[in-house]
This record gives structure tokens, C-alpha cells and sequence, in this order.
């Protein structure tokens, strides 16, 4: 992205949040921001729903997947004009600088010759034609219905595949979207940390003034304070930068579209105290891939018997053939007709061995494929129980995180008053507020962690597409 752009979405972005947080900001940004006065433009909310529903609609990879399992279905259409008749019109034209010689046992039909006398006789002429309509009806074949089954299993398998890259965007979205939701709280919070550690510096400040505290301890806060507008502003930063990153994932390149808020009832409202413990592998893609293709491969096994059995085609021709030796297209008298009706019938030999090694093959492929399943199956069992236990885990670290950023948040405020009272050091006051920071950094860490445990428990359950309907 380019600098200049980026800058005036981050300015962009700022101007829509200062009406919001306008009494806050004017104290502590007062230098940083001078839009204060701009009006606020309304915010359109994307919920998770619509930003997984734009992602499956404009992503050009979902799209050119869609087009994958049209191709195949064209193709299995394509393969019951097997079972039609195949008609064809032939036609050509020769001309034969040099005619077929046979050898004719003439003393058998003539007694003058002796018995054994033959003679040379060339036959056809210089120029020959022929046309007519040759007619194919497949009356047996085994392997017509076979490729048939074959086709559509593999348009199974594309849209196997087609949910399989659907599944890991739904999963790459709701991720997006999480840490969007997550950035947006994690602003509140270093806005309310910014305010408390000016207040800080002020109280230092005024004391460092009055000649009541040495200018180590007033830098001290004045770190803390730095640190506190440093981290709201990369928050900003990453929040534009995690936005961009969601209108990529739903197929939207406009980045001025980037002005939007997320849905602020979504986190709230998921059911992480009780995940859904049902576990659908079978609605995993991954795994029905590895079904599909383990039938796929007893498929083809037949396929490959049937090519062995015995077909039988029923056939005919209607046409004529022109004889003349001049180049005279319509001469007269020179066209004679012919047709005939059959059946044609064909049975391989000599070929079992490779059979043999080719059944072999795919039997092999499918124990292969069932090994994959097993294993993949097992993995995501594994998965599972692990994201729930991590889940209850993350949970209890973040009720402990939570009282104690409370309690922190408590004690610095009664710091606070002791230091104006001369009762507590400053440097009590700036070690407080830097652990603080720490403690709240350590809770974003944790409340991410929860979120990206449940998206793995949905994943690792086959349920990531409940998350948009």
C-alpha cells in the first residue's frame, strides 16, 4: 500500500473515532490529533455473517472453483452420448498410381491350364471414390456406466475440494474478524490507560515543578505515558491493517471501503462457556476428500476389469463406390452401392498380467487413502480436545487476569491520591503504572488465545460453516 494512502485512511479513521472519544482525546492528544472539530462520518457495520457471505461470493479462487465442478458435470453429460448412436458421414477420393496385384489360380477354373497354373490380375482402378453413412450402436459395453459412476464421483470430489477451500476462508475470515473485534476493545483500553497515565505525569509533573521529585522519576512517567500513545496508535495502525486484510479476504479492493465497524455483539454473544461438543467429521472436507477418493480408486478397479470384458457394437454402412480409370467424377455407369449391418463383437487376450499389476496398484492407493482418513481423523479428534480443554484453561487465566488488571487499575488510583498527599513515592506510582501495562498486554494475549482456540474447536468439528448462517 502506499505511504500517502495509508496515512489518509489512518487520518481518515482517527476523524471518524473523534467524536467518541472527543473528551478524552482533547486532554491527551490535544498535539497528536487537530481534527477534532471534523464531522463524523457514519460507519457501516459488516457483521461476520456478511463478510463470510462476500468472501464465498467474490473471491476469485471460490469462484474458479464453482467453474471447476461446472467442467466436470459437462463431463459426465458428455459421456451418455456414449450410449447414443454414433453416425458419421465418410467421403474420398484416390487415385492409385499403382493398383493391387493378386495372383489367381486360373487352372482350377479353366481345364485347358494345368492345375497349378496361375495368373497375375491387377484389380480397381486409377480413380476411385466412395461415400456413405457409417451407423455404431454400443449394444454391450461394461464400461460405459462405469466411467459414468467414475465422473460423477469426481464431481464429488471437486466439490469436495470447492468446500475444502470454502472451509479454510470461512476459518481465515472469522480469524480476520475476531481480531478486528479484539483490536476495537483493545482501543478503549489504551485510551482509558493514555488518560490515567497523563494524569500520572501531570501529578509528577506538578511536583517536579514545586522542587518535590527528581526528574528521573517524572521521566519515568513520562515513559509510561509515551508508551500508552505509542501503543493506542499502532492499535489504530493494526486495527486499518487487520480491516484491509478482511475487505481482502471478502473480495473487496477498494480500501477506502476500510471505514467500516464490526458487529460489537459478536463476541459477546458465541457460546465459548459451552462449545458445542458434537463433533461432525463427516462435514469436514478434508476428510470427505479422502472418502471420494479411496472410492474413486475401488471405482477405477472396476473400470479396469471392465476393460477386459467382452463388447459387442452393433454396426452399419449405406453408401456407393465409383470406379473409373479417368479423372471423371460423374461418369455414368461407374457408381455401384453398398451397405451391410452387423454386429461386432470383441474380446481382449493376452492382457491379464497387467491387469494384474494395475489391480494391485489400486488396491494399494485405497489402503493408502484410508491410512490418510484414519490418521487425519484421528488428528482432528486430537484437535478437538485439546482447543476445548485450552478453551476452559484460557478461560480461568482470563477471570484471574481480569480481577487483577481490576485491582491494578484500583491501586493506582489510590497511589495516585498518596502521591498528591506526600504520602507514597513517585516511583511506587510509575512501577504500578508499567505493570499495568504488562498485565493488560498479557490479557490481549489471552483473550486472543481463547478466540483462536475456538475457531480450532470449530474447525477441528466440522462446524465453521455455522458461522454463517
Amino acid at each position: 500500500m502506499d505511504r500517502i494512502d495509508y496515512l489518509s485512511i489512518l487520518f481518515k479513521f482517527i476523524r471518524n473515532r473523534t467524536m467518541q472519544l472527543r473528551s478524552a482525546i482533547t486532554v491527551v492528544f490535544s498535539g497528536l490529533i487537530l481534527c477534532v472539530t471534523i464531522p463524523v462520518c457514519a460507519q457501516n457495520t459488516v457483521s461476520l455473517k456478511q463478510a463470510i457471505d462476500n468472501g464465498l461470493l467474490n473471491r476469485k479462487n471460490i469462484i474458479a472453483g464453482k467453474i471447476d465442478i461446472s467442467i466436470s458435470k459437462l463431463q459426465t453429460k458428455a459421456l451418455y452420448r456414449k450410449y447414443w448412436p454414433q453416425v458419421s458421414a465418410d467421403y474420398s477420393y484416390l487415385y492409385n498410381p499403382i493398383l493391387q496385384t493378386s495372383i489367381l489360380p486360373i487352372g482350377i477354373f479353366n481345364p485347358s491350364y494345368p492345375t497349378n497354373a496361375t495368373k497375375s490380375v491387377q484389380f480397381g482402378t486409377k480413380w476411385s471414390q466412395s461415400v456413405g453413412l457409417n451407423i455404431n450402436q454400443s449394444v454391450l459395453d461394461l464400461s460405459i456406466q462405469k466411467n459414468i459412476n467414475k465422473a460423477k464421483l469426481q464431481e464429488q470430489i471437486a466439490a469436495a475440494s470447492q468446500a475444502q477451500s470454502e472451509y479454510i476462508l470461512v476459518y481465515t475470515i472469522a480469524e480476520a474478524y475476531i481480531a478486528i473485534c479484539l483490536q476495537e476493545s483493545k482501543i478503549k483500553s489504551a485510551i482509558a490507560d493514555t488518560i490515567r497515565t497523563y494524569s500520572s505525569f501531570q501529578l509528577l509533573k506538578n511536583k517536579f515543578e514545586e522542587k518535590r521529585l527528581l526528574k528521573s522519576d517524572l521521566n519515568k512517567a513520562k515513559v509510561n505515558h509515551n508508551n500508552s500513545v505509542q501503543l493506542y496508535t499502532n492499535t489504530i495502525s493494526r486495527l486499518i491493517e487487520d480491516k484491509v486484510y478482511l475487505l481482502y479476504l471478502m473480495g473487496i479492493n477498494d480500501i477506502e471501503k476500510s471505514d467500516f465497524t464490526t458487529d460489537t455483539n459478536f463476541v459477546k454473544s458465541q457460546p465459548l462457556d459451552k462449545p458445542d461438543s458434537s463433533s461432525n467429521s463427516e462435514h469436514i472436507p478434508a476428510l470427505q476428500q479422502l472418502t471420494l477418493q479411496s472410492q474413486l480408486t475401488f471405482l477405477q478397479a472396476k473400470l479396469e476389469k471392465a476393460k477386459y470384458m467382452p463388447t459387442v457394437n452393433l454396426k452399419g454402412f449405406l453408401g456407393a463406390n465409383q470406379f473409373t480409370n479417368t479423372f471423371n467424377p460423374t461418369a455414368e455407369n461407374s457408381w455401384f452401392g453398398l451397405s451391410y449391418i452387423g454386429l461386432d463383437t470383441k474380446f481382449p487376450l493376452l492382457t491379464r498380467d497387467h491387469q494384474h499389476h494395475k489391480l494391485q496398484e489400486l488396491k494399494l492407493q485405497s489402503n493408502q487413502y484410508d491410512l490418510q482418513k484414519e490418521d487425519k481423523t484421528a488428528q482432528y479428534n486430537k484437535d478437538a480436545f485439546t482447543s476445548k480443554l485450552l478453551i476452559e484453561n484460557v478461560k480461568s487465566q482470563l477471570k484471574t487476569q481480569a480481577e487483577n488488571l481490576v485491582l491494578s487499575k484500583e491501586s493506582i488510583q489510590i497511589i495516585q491520591e498518596r502521591v498528591l498527599q506526600g504520602q507514597e513515592t513517585a516511583t511506587t506510582l510509575n512501577l504500578e503504572e508499567a505493570n499495568l501495562q504488562i498485565l493488560e498486554s498479557e490479557y490481549e494475549t489471552t483473550q486472543r488465545q481463547l478466540w483462536v482456540n475456538w475457531l480450532n474447536y470449530l474447525n477441528a468439528t466440522g462446524q465453521l460453516f455455522e458461522l454463517n448462517k
